[in-house]
């Protein structure tokens, strides 16, 4: 194994992982990972910030615009959390962000001595706001704790993580080993289910789609349009799934939020709701005969069951699927296997009317 420094190991793992581009803001802590970036200046794009708080919101929006990885890099303390606004921000956006932070000397963690940029367990503070935090005090570790916080982003709801180095460790030499970047195996949705909620929309008279931030992350659109014109659902969108659909197309209602928006019209007049991607969050409705829901998501996050439990007044087991991993194949999979089966029902015929300019199922 060859032998290098933690920092070396530390951007060298980085760009074994895909990565080519880093928002950071040096400070005393982290110089020698500057130092490691700046070896591979040619592979790796550094963008220096003029705040700690600019790195995640970029990384952010890298994100969101590329669908890779965002990397971002900061001292810790005040560095740390200034960064925190940004990663609090992916975190409610489920983007995947990777935040690395600097430590204080490892043989001063805890003892509360007062060090420069010192904030006693820094890790609780990211934890409420990270999929996964975690730090290392071994430059041999350092290759294994970057490859396992891409693991964390690249499978299940891609939510931030976050990664402190103390400097002694960056500096440290060891024989350490790059590990090679990894497909993770994505699951599919159970067809059994797939054909169930194909049944509900094929039943349906009056079919409302959802569409959340998900169907971004899993880029779904494509699919996700061939659903709605094949079986003619009006199509609403959280903020965060703005542009899942033009605006100007005939099926798209709008943006909602909570009841702010089109929901208040167009989901007391739908019978069977198809929720992608979402939460969905209801707030002031009732009815006294809600819709079936078929929720399509990479998990049954306990959110969703509080809003639903509140929709109905209750939590019914049945018309919830889970779908899998956003960014694989399943979702618009998802979508193409609900299609194919409707196909061969040419019966399904849905009339049109319109209410207050919103286009609602007959």
């Amino acid at each position: 194994m060859p032998k290098m420094s933690g920092a070396q190991a530390l951007v060298r793992q980085l760009g074994s992982e895909g990565v080519t581009t880093i928002f950071g803001l040096p400070g005393v802590q982290i110089m020698a990972a500057f130092d490691a970036l700046h070896e591979v200046q040619d592979d790796i794009r550094l963008i220096h910030t003029r705040h700690e708080q600019a790195t995640t919101y970029m990384a952010h929006g890298y994100s969101r615009v590329t669908g890779r990885v965002g990397v971002a890099l900061v001292v810790p303390g005040p560095g740390a959390l200034n960064a925190a606004a940004g990663l609090g921000t992916a975190y409610a956006c489920s983007s995947p962000v990777l935040l690395i932070s600097g430590q204080i000397r490892s043989d001063a963690l805890g003892k509360g001595q007062g060090q420069l940029h010192e904030v006693e367990d820094q890790l609780d503070v990211f934890r409420p706001i990270t999929k996964w935090n975690s730090r290392v005090t071994r430059p041999e570790e350092i290759p294994e704790a970057v490859h396992e916080a891409m693991r964390q982003l690249k499978t299940g709801r891609p939510r931030p993580v976050e990664l402190e180095i103390p400097p002694d460790t960056l500096t440290a030499t060891g024989d350490m080993e790059i590990l090679p970047s990894q497909e993770y195996p994505r699951s599919t949705a159970n067809p059994s289910d797939i054909q169930e909620a194909v049944q509900l929309l094929d039943e349906a008279r009056k079919p409302l789609i959802i569409a959340g931030g998900g169907t971004l992350l899993a880029d779904a659109s494509q699919a996700l349009m061939e659903l709605a014109e094949f079986i003619q659902a009006p199509v609403m969108t959280t903020p965060q799934a703005k542009g899942i659909i033009p605006e100007d197309h005939q099926l798209a209602v709008g943006a909602h939020y909570a009841l702010v928006g089109p929901s208040k019209h167009v989901v007391p007049e739908s019978d069977v709701i198809l929720a992608v991607g979402t939460r969905l969050l209801f707030r002031d409705f009732r009815t006294e005969d809600p819709p079936r829901v078929v929720h399509i998501d990479v998990d049954l996050y306990q959110p969703t069951y509080d809003s639903l439990a509140f929709f109905y007044g209750r939590v019914s087991p049945g018309g919830m699927i889970v779908c899998d991993d956003y960014g694989s194949e399943a979702c618009p999979g998802a979508f193409r296997a609900m299609n194919e089966w409707m196909a061969d029902k040419p019966e399904h015929v849905i009339h049109l009317t319109t209410v207050q300019g919103l286009i609602i199922k007959r």
